[in-house]
C-alpha cells in the first residue's frame, strides 16, 4: 500500500470516527427517537410512527401548554399533549376544555375527539407538575385516568418531527 493510500485510508477512518462521535453526542444529549404506541394521539400522531424529539429544549425553556412531549415512566414511555401547567385549573365541561376558567381552542382535535371528551374536574395542577392528555380523548390513558399528574423530570423531551413512515414525514403540532 502506498503512502498516499494509507493517508487517504486514515482520513476516511477519521471522518467515520468523527461522524459516529457526533451522532452519539446528538443522540445522547440533543435528539432521540421514539415510537408512538397505540391510538391515543390520533389524529395528530398515528400508531407505529417514529418521532424525533428534542431532549435539550426543557433545559433552556419550560414546557408550554400544547407541547407534545415524551414522558418517561419506569415501565413505559408515553407521548401526550400538555394541557395544564403548574398552578392551572383544568376542567372539561360539555365537551369543552377550560383552563383557568377560559375556554381553550383545540384546533388539533377532530370534531369526533372533542365530542367524545367527557366531563372532568375541575382539578388544580400542583406546583412542579403537569396535566397531560392524548388527542384521542375517549381512549387515552392520561392525567385523567391512570397517569395522574406528570412530574417535570418525567418529561424528557418535546416532539419535533415525524420521521417514519417517510410519507408521513413532517413537523408535529
Amino acid at each position: 500500500m502506498s503512502e498516499q493510500s494509507k493517508s487517504e485510508w486514515l482520513e476516511w477512518l477519521k471522518a467515520i470516527a468523527v461522524a459516529i462521535t457526533l451522532a452519539f453526542i446528538l443522540r445522547t444529549f440533543f435528539f432521540a427517537t421514539s415510537i408512538v404506541e397505540g391510538a391515543s394521539m390520533d389524529p395528530t400522531l398515528q400508531n407505529g410512527e417514529r418521532v424525533m424529539f428534542n431532549k435539550i429544549i426543557y433545559y433552556i425553556d419550560e414546557p408550554e401548554r400544547g407541547d407534545i412531549v415524551i414522558i418517561e415512566r419506569p415501565v413505559k414511555s408515553y407521548v401526550k399533549r400538555i394541557i395544564g401547567l403548574p398552578g392551572d385549573t383544568v376542567e372539561i365541561r360539555d365537551h369543552e376544555l377550560y383552563v383557568n376558567g377560559e375556554k381553550e381552542t383545540q384546533e388539533y382535535l377532530s370534531e369526533d375527539a372533542a365530542s367524545a371528551t367527557r366531563d372532568y374536574g375541575p382539578v388544580d395542577v400542583p406546583d412542579g407538575k403537569y396535566f397531560v392528555m392524548g388527542d384521542n380523548r375517549s381512549i387515552s390513558k392520561d392525567s385523567r385516568n391512570g397517569l395522574g399528574f406528570i412530574e417535570e423530570d418525567e418529561i424528557i423531551g418535546r416532539t419535533e418531527l415525524v420521521i417514519y413512515p417517510f410519507n408521513e414525514w413532517g413537523l408535529t403540532n
